[in-house]
């Protein structure tokens, strides 16, 4: 960590008291916090910490709230960072963790950018996706990240972060554990490329751009994915959900050749840290699909995605993860880890 600039005074924000939240979860999850503030700034979200830490208010931070579930009303004060704005330096871009993911997404490429068309249609914020290491079809953040700009929780300064700082891995990165709790990240800066290198490593990806014949752009790949994701997920504007809502489990050499075994045509692939076999895969071959309890359902379209079929507290989304935990677990012995936070 370095480059601590200055700490922050005399902003004024706006409290919300008892604001409802359900709107601003993808989840649709109905539960309300006990105050609401938006920061579009560091300042303002050091003025926002400092009011909380005067109040001894617990703070807890939200984005574009796609990867949160909810499990009641949440005390204290939710702080919802919009920090704006766009900003392109050649092949650098920086943008404020306010914006929607796949807007930046959208917006590099129509200014000739590519090397994350690859994420395309991931929901939620820029802010968010150091958090997770976001990555689909081949590619993740971190394959451009250059550095972020976050408010320290315990200091009120900010500080700038960069890769090794971050220490991405698979869907993980150090705001996940030594850092939880701790950043409230407000800029993203990235590498961009003017020309063109495909990822086209991931099989389905690559398949069905072949098939388009269209000439190969970034604009054609990110289409591609988009149509792709559509095709196989739920949107959480028809029905709630937070995307893929289970880690795919890593195994070692001998526990893969047990498993292809007995099971031929379950679905894995290598990885820098290991062998992963798909979660998706694992849940369908339990007859998991469909499966509801109270409110929450197994989307019928795709085993990896929890849905929120009908007024599903947080519970009942936990309580039917855990139930589709143990089954895989008795079938496989394998342990599945949820991805989204839980609060």
């Amino acid at each position: 960590m370095a480059n601590v600039y200055r700490k922050y005074t005399d902003v004024t924000l706006e409290i919300q008291q008892d604001r409802p939240l359900a709107s601003l979860n993808t989840l649709g999850l109905r539960v309300t916090a006990e105050r609401y503030a938006t920061a579009g700034s560091e300042a303002e979200v050091c003025e926002a910490l400092s009011l909380a830490r005067q109040n001894d208010w617990r703070v807890t931070i939200l984005g574009g709230g796609s990867n949160v579930v909810f499990t009641d009303d949440v005390p204290g004060m939710v702080l919802h960072v919009c920090t704006p704005g766009i900003l392109y330096d050649g092949e650098r871009v920086e943008a404020g963790a306010g914006e929607e993911w796949h807007h930046l997404v959208l917006s590099s490429i129509e200014q000739g950018l590519s090397g994350i068309e690859n994420l395309s249609l991931i929901p939620g914020s820029v802010g968010a996706a150091p958090i997770q290491n976001i990555g689909a079809y081949g590619g993740e953040l971190a394959d451009v990240f250059v550095s972020l700009t976050a408010v320290d929780r315990q200091t009120l300064a900010t500080v700038e972060m960069d890769e090794k700082d971050c220490r991405f891995g698979y869907r993980y990165s150090v705001f996940k554990d030594g850092l939880r709790d701790r950043m409230v990240i407000t800029r993203l800066r990235l590498r961009l490329r003017h020309e063109f290198v495909p990822n086209l490593a991931y099989e389905e990806l690559r398949a069905e751009v072949e098939k388009s014949g269209m000439p190969l752009t970034a604009a054609v790949v990110s289409e591609t994915v988009c149509a792709i994701r559509r095709r196989k997920l739920p949107d959480p504007a028809a029905i709630g959900n937070v995307g893929s809502f289970f880690k795919n489990p890593e195994v070692t050499a001998e526990r893969l050749a047990e498993l292809v075994h007995r099971y031929p045509q379950l679905p894995h692939w290598r990885t820098e840290s290991g062998t992963k076999v798909s979660a998706a895969w694992l849940i369908d071959k339990c007859g998991l699909k469909g499966k509801q309890l109270g409110g929450a359902a197994v989307s019928s379209q795709h085993a990896l995605v929890l849905v929120n079929r009908k007024g599903a507290t947080g519970e009942d989304i936990l309580s039917l993860a855990r139930a589709v935990q143990e089954e895989v677990r008795h079938r496989f012995d394998l342990a599945l880890e949820i991805e989204p936070v839980v609060y």
